[in-house]
């Protein structure tokens, strides 16, 4: 059957022990049994090279192993996409995702809350013409946008589950319905 003795006394000691090794992994015998003829292939092509192994049964094993690993490779199942899906993912930052709940969450703030992030963080006006504005001193209006701003925060992350990163950087966020 084989010009190589070394390969039939291998596999006439290892057979049973790796046939019960498939089966045991693949719960079905007739796959078990033919993988296990993959491996009693893939042994036959080695030829000289299998007689020289040092540790044959090692060498019969993870041809094994790797038999049972391109079976569930193959079996794994594959959901077909439609072709009308476009092939451009958009991936939108979580920061700019998040434009509609911060509109929905200044809303909920008190008007002076709301007045004071707009005017500083939204439309960009200095602390201090907004202290001159509004007859306040530049330290007042600081005291306030800073309270103001941990109040929005703290009501982001309830109101739409807002989770900031290392760096405080918003990370991920539930939108709101």
């Amino acid at each position: 059957m084989s010009s190589f003795p070394c390969i039939l006394r291998a596999w006439n000691a290892y057979e049973n022990e790796l046939r019960q090794f498939l089966r045991h992994r693949c719960q079905d015998t007739f796959l078990a049994d033919d993988l296990l003829q993959e491996v009693f292939v893939k042994a036959m092509k080695q030829g000289r090279q299998f007689c020289v192994l040092d540790n044959s049964r090692a060498w019969l094993y993870q041809v094994a192993r790797n038999a049972l690993i391109d079976e569930y490779r193959v079996r794994r199942k594959q959901v077909e996409m439609p072709d009308d899906i476009s092939q451009e993912i958009e991936i939108i930052e979580p920061i700019h995702a998040l434009s509609k709940c911060v509109v929905r969450v200044l809303a909920e703030l008190s008007p002076e809350d709301r007045q004071i992030i707009e005017a500083c963080d939204l439309n960009s006006v200095k602390q201090k013409s907004y202290a001159e504005q509004h007859g306040l001193f530049l330290a007042a209006v600081k005291s306030r946008l800073l309270r103001a701003r941990e109040k929005m925060r703290r009501q982001m992350r309830v109101a739409c589950q807002v989770k900031f990163d290392e760096q405080g950087l918003v990370a991920d966020h539930l939108p709101r319905g």
